[in-house]
């Protein structure tokens, strides 16, 4: 058997198992930025030292604000805002923002895209795309003789685009630097029903609970198996999915049964805590004045 035979095998290991391995990095990477994040909110800085139903208060007040504003201006305003805030927290600006960025840019820019086009947003067009010559009549809708992007609707996508990262800038504010049971304490102080609170948090823990089980059943797959082709590869991963599924039934059903065998009866206790410090009334005050400005700006 020459060199060349004997070579082949390795190369088609390494691109059989790449998508597995690909996917597996991904999951790594989201647990170890969890973890990350957990680390953020033991630094020093601005946010991680108020009360987590001020930081909850100030996430309600702000993201209203962003959603009533309807002009371009303020809502720079609100994002040089957040801006220094993350700053004054310790935050590592650039993972921050680009994670925010992210996901404004896929729930913000690319879903508001369409409306920038004249069929959707009339307006004066700025940059013609399509010329069908003539217009034409589709039942109750008329397309235009040119398609194009409309000025009008170019201010449209950049106003949604804006109050999507500035919304998610705060939500990621608040929980890079609170610990997730500070803030279910906050929402239980704040009236929240039990039944969400309940909700949330069993999600929380067990989704990535259930992401390093996955983690770790390739791992062991990955040690046993030397190599893979594209079609065993789809269908390790099928079932893989579906035992991670019965998995987190079975689960479910003893973490309930044994909620229930402790004496749970749907009601959230949590440990009396510590009062409202001056500190937390100076911010609470101050970003209340902030919000207002920002409200009638």
């Amino acid at each position: 058997m020459g060199p060349h035979e004997r070579a082949a095998p390795t190369t088609r290991t390494a691109l059989r198992t790449s998508f597995l391995n690909k996917a597996l990095d991904h999951l790594s990477a989201h647990i170890q930025t969890t973890y990350q994040q957990w680390e953020t909110t033991r630094r020093k800085g601005l946010f991680q030292q108020l009360d987590a139903r001020v930081k909850v208060l100030f996430l309600l007040l702000f993201v209203v604000i962003v959603s009533l504003k309807k002009t371009l201006l303020p809502e720079v305003v609100i994002g040089l805002f957040v801006f220094i805030l993350v700053a004054a927290s310790r935050l590592e600006l650039m993972a921050f923002y680009k994670r925010a960025l992210f996901f404004a840019f896929i729930f913000g820019f690319l879903v508001a895209l369409p409306a920038s086009l004249n069929v959707i947003t009339e307006g004066e067009i700025v940059i013609p795309l399509i010329d069908l010559g003539k217009p034409y009549e589709f039942w109750i809708y008329s397309v235009p003789a040119t398609i194009g992007i409309t000025r009008e609707g170019m201010a449209g996508v950049a106003m949604l685009s804006a109050r999507v990262i500035n919304s998610i800038s705060l939500s990621f504010l608040v929980i890079y630097t609170t610990p997730f049971a500070e803030i279910m304490r906050a929402l239980k102080s704040l009236k929240v029903p039990d039944t969400f609170l309940i909700v949330v948090t069993l999600s929380y823990k067990y989704i990535f609970l259930f992401a390093r089980t996955l983690e770790d059943i390739h791992l062991a797959m990955k040690g046993k198996l030397i190599g893979l082709n594209h079609a065993q590869a789809r269908q390790w991963t099928a079932g893989r999915m579906a035992f991670v599924f019965r998995k987190t039934q079975t689960r479910c059903e003893e973490v309930f049964r044994a909620m229930l065998g402790r004496g749970f009866a749907g009601e959230v206790v949590l440990h009396r805590r510590a009062g409202i410090q001056n500190r937390d009334v100076f911010y609470g005050a101050l970003f209340l004045l902030i919000g207002l400005c920002l409200l009638f700006l």
